[in-house]
């Protein structure tokens, strides 16, 4: 157990270090932020929180009612299909589109050459804050589409026809029975796609549209003020444990008790052509917005710039992402394997509060997690300098690897527990108890029963972790050692430094991999509700 609570420790560091951080004065650029900048930063924040909230919503709902509850062409498709976005980071989003609707892109184009009209400047100007809002909702609605489709799929047929029984309409249905049964699993949808927004720094950065990230950044790297970005930081995590706490406080003791004798299995409605038509055009413009039309945009970057960025240095980076990406998935999972085999053989229920401190790290944005490391990690360094290494100026241990590793276990620690808590409770503790009797010790046990039990679930944790490390980029451009460069950092740098056709080339790497896990929880989705 001594263990299990150092590993505890270790991960809450953050949240400690900007905790008893707040106890000393603010830095010197923190009267000028908040007489100048701050209110900008929280309005800005608000206004892409709810804007992004309300399209998510539309979105995420509207396409999981219409495949989940009628029968059209390519249904079976956009059941997935839909879920691609996820793939796309809001940056390489963000400038994609910029190229899209730029003077030489293809929009462009083809109403010069094609049809002689002539556009003065961008065809669409989204490079503000409701251009923000646009790129940030197109990728992450999937988060209330696969919540809310899965909460669909698995209510009973029974309620809808006795709201028919009673003569209500589809619309009534939707509106007072099924839509308020979803509620959970859509708010916890708006809430992913929530700490997503908070945590984004690319797409507003590219955007230069002002929130706590960027101001994090920014007081960072050009004013030098550590203590305003600690600053920074805590009202950051103010706003997530607001939007955290809010569903709750909203539910209260409000409760769904689904009866099982009653369930019926639920039958897709066959409508007219004209509405199979209608809805097969709906759910095809929403992907092609999200993710076909970016995506040939990001291909054909690819066509005109591979044989330029194709070279030795570029399968380095791919080597070094992905070695990096896989060490962070595989410290995730061993570490997820420690804490939840410790539980299971722990005599104490507290312990099962305090290891929830281990998924908080999902719910802070990179940025604040890179500053509650840093911070200690300098004071580290300072010393082993002074005590150990004869103060030679050198940093021992920031700006290194491991200490980017340690960052992204913190950051990716929830992507990993869960489905190892999940593979967990399916064994039961009678494997482990039945084993314990024939006379091997906890850690044989874990290793010549457990972990055979639950492979599936550890390379699943794996693999979502490699993901979502692959394209993380507020905490690995904080942290990174110095000209050190994955796929993500390097494609928002290339398109910073207006090298967008360049940039693609990794953006396609960082995509295609993305679609791997997407393809994967749809089929789990699917095994789980048939």
């Amino acid at each position: 157990m001594t263990g299990t609570l150092l590993v505890l420790l270790l991960i809450a560091t953050p949240l400690l270090t900007i905790l008893f951080k707040l106890f000393t004065s603010p830095g010197s650029s923190w009267t000028h932020l908040t007489e100048n900048l701050l209110a900008g930063y929280l309005q800005n924040t608000l206004v892409l929180l709810i804007g992004v909230a309300a399209i998510t919503f539309f979105l995420g709902v509207s396409m999981a009612w219409i495949v989940t509850n009628y029968e059209f062409p390519w249904r079976n498709h956009f059941e997935w299909l839909l879920i691609l976005p996820l793939g796309f980071p809001g940056y390489i989003m963000a400038y994609t589109y910029t190229g899209l609707l730029d003077y030489a892109g293809p929009l462009q184009a083809f109403l010069r050459n094609q049809l002689d009209i002539q556009v003065v400047g961008s065809l669409m100007d989204i490079m503000n804050l409701p251009g923000a809002v646009f790129i940030l909702s197109i990728t992450l609605f999937p988060y209330v589409f696969l919540l809310s489709r899965a909460s669909f799929l698995q209510q009973s047929r029974t309620f809808q026809e006795a709201s028919a029984l009673l003569g209500r309409n589809d619309w009534y249905t939707f509106f007072k029975v099924a839509l308020p049964m979803a509620r959970p699993a859509i708010v916890g949808g708006i809430a992913l796609a929530s700490m997503e927004v908070l945590n984004d720094y690319g797409t507003v950065k590219y955007f230069g549209v002002g929130t706590f990230t960027t101001g994090i950044f920014r007081s960072w790297f050009s004013m030098g003020d550590v203590t305003t970005a600690i600053y920074l930081a805590a009202i950051l995590m103010l706003l997530v444990f607001a939007i955290l706490s809010l569903e709750v406080l909203q539910r209260g003791k409000k409760r769904f008790a689904p009866i099982h004798f009653m369930s019926k299995p639920l039958v897709r409605v066959r409508l007219s052509r004209r509405k199979r038509v209608m809805l097969a055009t709906a759910c095809s413009l929403v992907f092609m917005i999200s993710f076909f039309i970016p995506f040939l945009q990001i291909l054909h970057w690819v066509w005109l710039t591979y044989e330029r960025a194709m070279n030795a240095d570029f399968f380095y980076l791919i080597l070094r992402s992905f070695g990096l990406a896989a060490g962070s998935g595989l410290v995730v999972a061993v570490i997820s394997v420690v804490l939840l085999y410790s539980l299971r053989l722990s005599p104490y229920h507290w312990l099962k509060n305090l290891t929830k401190i281990a998924t908080l790290g999902y719910a802070i944005p990179g940025a604040v997690i890179a500053i509650g490391i840093m911070i200690p990690v300098i004071g580290l360094d300072h010393w082993l300098r002074e005590y150990l290494f004869s103060n030679n100026g050198q940093m021992i241990v920031s700006g290194t690897v491991s200490i980017l590793l340690f960052a992204y276990m913190v950051r990716f620690m929830a992507v990993g527990y869960h489905p190892l808590d999940a593979g967990f409770q399916k064994t039961g503790i009678q494997v482990n108890e039945a084993s314990r009797l024939l006379g091997q010790n906890s850690w044989k046990t874990l290793w010549k029963i457990e972990l055979p039990l639950v492979k599936a679930s550890f390379f699943s944790a794996i693999l979502l972790v490699f993901v979502d490390v692959l394209k993380e980029l507020p905490l690995t451009l904080i942290l990174r050692p110095f000209n050190y460069h994955t796929l993500a950092t390097k494609a928002f740098d290339m398109a910073t430094n207006e090298m967008i056709a360049e940039s693609a080339n990794s953006a396609l790497i960082i995509i295609l991999t993305g679609i791997l896990p997407i393809i994967f929880l749809n089929r789990m989705i699917r095994k789980v509700n048939i």
